[in-house]
Formats: C-alpha cells, structure tokens, sequence
C-alpha cells in the first residue's frame, strides 16, 4: 500500500512540474494542458452546483427542497435516455478523424450524429411530456406535474448543450468549455435564488414554485447553448465543411460503437437515479430532501477527483495500446491516493459539513453523508475505467456490465428501501444508500476484472 502511494507522490510531482514550466508538447503535454482547463471546468461547475444545491436546499427547505430534487432528477433521467452514446461517439470518432488530418470524415461524422441526435432528443422529449401526468400524480404522488411539462423545455437545452461541449471536447478547445461554464453559473446564480426569494413571498403553490425554478434553469441552459452554436461556426473549422457522407465501413463502426452504449444509457441512466427515483413513490418529499442533500455532496467530491477522465478521452482515442496502458496506470495510482484521503476527510467531518452547509434542518444527512463517503474510494475510478473502454471502443463490455449492474441495483433498492420501511422512512432512505453503495462496488469490480481479462 505504501509503495502505492509513493508511486503516485512521485507521478502528482511529475506532472506539476511539466505544468510549472507550462511544457505542453506531446500527447502527456496535451493532457496536462487539456486537464488543466478541465480541472477549472469541473471546479466551477461542481463547486457553483454544490453551492448552488446549498442555498437551494437552505432556501427551500427538506419538504420544497424534496420536491425540487425529484423533479430535476425525473427530468436529468429522461435527458440521459436522449443520449445514446452520441456524445461519446462524437468526441471518440471526431478526435480520431482530427488526429489523422481528415478533417472531411470529422465533418461526416458530425453531420451524422447531429441528425442521430436531434431525432432521440425529439423522442425523450416526447416521451418524458406524455408520461408527465403519470409520474407525478399516480407513480410519485406528489405536485411535480408542472415541473415536469417544463422539462419538455429543459430536456433538449440541456442535451444539446453537451453535445456542442463535446465538439469543443473532441478538438481540445476546453477554453470556450470555461467560458460556457462561468456564463452558465453567472446566469443561474443571478436568476434563481431572486425569484424564489421573491415567488416564495406570493402565494404560490408548491407545484408552480418548483416549475418556475425548471424553466429558469432552462433558460440559463438557452443562454449556454447560444454561446457554443456562436463559437462552434467561428472556432471549430471542419463544421464549416461542405457536407460530408460517411463510407458504409464508416456507417458499420459507428453503429457497432453506438449501439451496445443504447443499453449502457439506458441502464445507466436508472444506474444513477433509480435510488432517487424509487424514493419518491416510497417517502414524503421530505425525506428525498435528506437524501438528496447528502448525495450531492458526494457526487460533487466525487466528480471533482475525477476531473481530468474528461480531457483524456480525446487524447486515449489516439493513442497505441501500449500508450495508453501507461497512462492509464498512472492516472489510477494518483486517483487512489486522493480518493483515499477525500474519504476519510468526509467520514469523520460528515457532521460539521451537513451543519455548515444545511443548517440544523438536515441532521439527518449526517448519517447518509457517512454511509455515502465510501463512494469516494470507487466513485472517480468507475469514472476512469469507462472513460478507458469508450477511448478503446470497448463499448460492449460497459453495456453488458451495466445492465447486469443496474438490475442488481434495482434489486437492492426495492429490497432495502422496503425493509427500510418497517422501521421508519429514514431507514428506508439509508437502505437506498447502502444499496447504492454495494451496487456501486460491484460494478467496479465488474470493470476491474472485465479489463484483465479482455486485456484491452
């Protein structure tokens, strides 16, 4: 364990002093340049969401907080079913093509995957305005039916909005990924907290509150996307190319990488909301608030540690095996190191953390704050090895281990979260954490193995 950890002393050192001297030649140049951007990205965006769930959550209250969080998690699962691997296939396909110098299949494959997308964005959006009434009032129970007509907005902002990132991602200008990021923060901060300063002081209900934050929250996404459809003509060459077709052998990879990451969204997708989502048909509002208070702290941390998997997709894409093995080992001895330190920080400041951050009203996050700091040892590097098979085209692998893992997980849910009940609802959200957590380690484990033994 020790030699572990001096390993990755000795690499964190390393790679600080190719930053020092700003030496950002060659693919480790490139990464460091491109992990540097990503690192500011990932510290505005999830420092501003964590602060921003902070002044929501005090704001709101767990009752109002409890209703906001559900609404915005129904909708972030209808928007992950409108991705299917599409923005992984643009920033894998296109970075390839650019490394190449083949900037007119860079042009074909985005004029593919752009059609592609508008047509699963349209479907989800469809999707997600049909089952609204549903959800809410026969599934949840619960005043979110407006919210969600309001993510019929929301869903395809927030969709293309990450598909123009990942065209920015793909040819390693994360300068305007900042840019979009500090714009997005400057909007949503300046908005959202004043309205519901002033809509909390109205009589209004509960069910207008929580879609008037949505569709504030859509138009700051409206704002994001301008700004990269602007810079995407201005900055990005190939987009300006004179439409392209991509050959049959083109046509046949792309489906072949695209179509198993359909199961990998789908499944993953539930992965990373089922909790939340059986929740909400089991518990009061107040009691998802609880939850969703400690697991934002979390996966905040989490995806901080894990900022730099980001920029390395373009770079892994391009590189031999060999290259990339190598990388890959070193990137995951610094990631344990941090992760490790990162949990025990959590776990025995969990109590002063809750406090400082929700006040007195969230006490009982403390105890899920807790539970949840072991996500912090896998969390980041499930981040890393998926990040390491989509570079390597590995997609059937990670869509035959999600499934498997998402219906283990929806197994555990419904058998903790019911056991849970007998005693209360506060046991019933801390057997959606414990579920959480053992599906989580699994998986990793899944990845773990599945690499040895695939030998990618």
């Amino acid at each position: 364990m020790w030699d572990f950890i001096q390993k990755g002393e000795e690499e964190f050192f390393k790679l600080f002093s190719k930053f020092k001297k700003r030496d950002f030649s060659g693919n480790e140049g490139q990464a460091i340049e491109n992990s540097g951007y990503q690192l500011a990205i990932t510290l505005i965006a999830k420092f501003g969401s964590l602060i921003f769930t902070i002044v929501m959550a005090r704001m709101l209250m767990p009752e109002l907080f409890g209703l906001y969080s559900l609404a915005l998690g129904t909708i972030v699962l209808f928007t992950g079913f409108s991705d299917f691997g599409i923005g992984a296939a643009l920033v894998t396909f296109v970075s390839k093509s650019l490394g190449k110098k083949n900037p007119q299949k860079a042009k074909a494959y985005f004029s593919k995957l752009i059609k592609l997308k508008f047509i699963i964005v349209l479907f989800a959006t469809i999707v997600l305005l049909s089952l609204a009434y549903f959800v809410a009032k026969f599934y949840y129970h619960k005043p979110i039916f407006y919210a969600l007509l309001v993510g019929g907005l929301y869903l395809p902002l927030s969709s293309f909005l990450g598909f123009f990132e990942g065209i920015f991602r793909a040819t390693n200008r994360f300068k305007y990924i900042l840019i979009k990021e500090i714009l997005y923060q400057f909007l949503r901060f300046g908005l959202i907290p004043i309205s519901i300063f002033f809509l909390l002081k109205t009589n209004i209900s509960q069910e207008s509150l929580i879609a008037s934050i949505i569709l504030i929250l859509s138009l700051c996404f409206s704002t994001s996307l301008l700004f990269l459809l602007i810079f995407s003509r201005k900055k990005v060459n190939f987009i300006k190319l004179k439409k392209q077709s991509l050959s049959p052998k083109d046509k046949s990879g792309l489906r072949k990488f695209i179509l198993p990451l359909i199961l990998t969204v789908l499944s993953g997708a539930f992965f990373g909301y089922i909790d939340m989502v059986m929740l909400g048909h089991f518990v009061t509002s107040e009691f998802v608030g609880y939850y969703s208070a400690a697991f934002s702290l979390i996966a905040s941390a989490a995806t901080i540690l894990s900022f730099s998997f980001g920029a390395l997709l373009p770079i892994f894409s391009r590189l031999r095996k060999k290259q990339v093995n190598l990388g890959f080992k070193r990137v995951l001895i610094i990631n344990f190191v941090f992760s490790f330190i990162a949990a025990l920080v959590t776990f025995f400041l969990a109590k002063y953390v809750v406090l400082v951050a929700y006040g007195i009203s969230y006490l009982p996050s403390i105890s899920l704050l807790k539970a949840f700091a072991i996500f912090l040892l896998f969390g980041s590097t499930i981040s890393l090895y998926e990040m390491y098979f989509t570079s390597q085209e590995k997609t059937k692998v990670l869509a035959i281990l999600v499934v498997i893992s998402t219906l283990i997980n929806i197994s555990l849910n419904f058998v903790f979260i019911n056991y849970g009940l007998r005693f209360g609802m506060f046991e019933a959200i801390f057997g959606a954490c414990i579920a959480t957590l053992i599906s989580r380690a699994l998986y990793l484990i899944g990845l773990i193995i599945l690499k040895k033994i695939i030998k990618t």
